[in-house]
């Protein structure tokens, strides 16, 4: 495993490339790259796709999260770019629905289907089919379109309520991103902390954040943390960034 470079454009191609050339797959999170939540730009898109056409690699794009994006247009998937069968889709409902569910699904070229289709039949007979089949009706008749709306609404109330309570309680503490989408956001650290060391004194309030030095192979701290959203209402965040503040002041 390559880790390779991300900024504000997503994965540098070009960086790959240099690092490791004969690289025949990339693993992506191209709509909300995780753990930064940058979307991956066109140009690195298009660069992406030209690299796997003539490695004759894969691109593997997991979209865990893409349906809750806050601002701005919808981002189309990397593979409805692709014109050369590179790209292998993934994704699950364990955001959209609950984890309980477990079905996730893979969108595959046209070459790799009785491939995947073979190795799934020797590997898994216990599929759940009863589930699917409940999902598969609650998706025809509309169902998951309308809670994702409502979900996408309730989410962006949340992250706006995140974010405006960071300026009230972090100021000087912590700097949160801007961007406004899935069920995370990243705060930079600017107290001089550790991400590892933040992280440790927020678990002594009570308040579960994750370093982002976890998520890093070759980098220095990115002196960091993950907030998690999604699951608290608004007076459960404002309560949780006043603890926070305590943690890192």
């Amino acid at each position: 495993m390559v880790a390779v470079p991300v900024n504000e454009d997503g994965l540098s191609v070009s960086a790959g490339m240099k690092m490791c050339p004969d690289a025949r797959g990339a693993y992506v999170t191209p709509a909300h790259q995780f753990p930064l939540g940058v979307t991956m730009s066109l140009e690195r898109r298009m660069a992406l796709l030209r690299w796997a056409s003539r490695a004759g690699a894969f691109v593997i794009e997991d979209d865990y999260d893409s349906e809750y994006r806050f601002e701005g247009p919808p981002v189309p998937a990397l593979q409805s770019l692709d014109n050369h069968s590179s790209v292998i889709f993934i994704g699950s409902f364990s955001k959209t629905m609950f984890p309980a569910l477990r079905v996730g699904y893979v969108v595959l070229p046209e070459p790799l289907v009785d491939f995947f289709l073979g190795l799934r039949y020797r590997t898994d007979f216990r599929n759940s089919s009863f589930d699917q089949a409940v999902l598969c009706d609650f998706i025809a008749d509309g169902h998951l379109a309308r809670h994702l709306r409502r979900m996408r609404s309730l989410y962006a109330e949340r992250l706006t309520t995140l974010m405006e309570g960071a300026e009230q309680y972090l100021d000087g503490l912590l700097e949160i991103s801007n961007v406004r989408a899935g069920l995370y956001t990243i705060g930079y650290l600017k107290n001089g902390m550790t991400s590892r060391q933040a992280e440790k004194l927020a678990t002594a309030q009570g308040v579960e954040v994750l370093g982002v030095d976890r998520c890093t192979l070759r980098r220095s701290d990115p002196n960091a943390l993950l907030l998690g959203f999604g699951g608290f209402d608004g007076p459960a965040i404002r309560q949780g960034l006043i603890r926070l503040a305590k943690a890192l002041s």
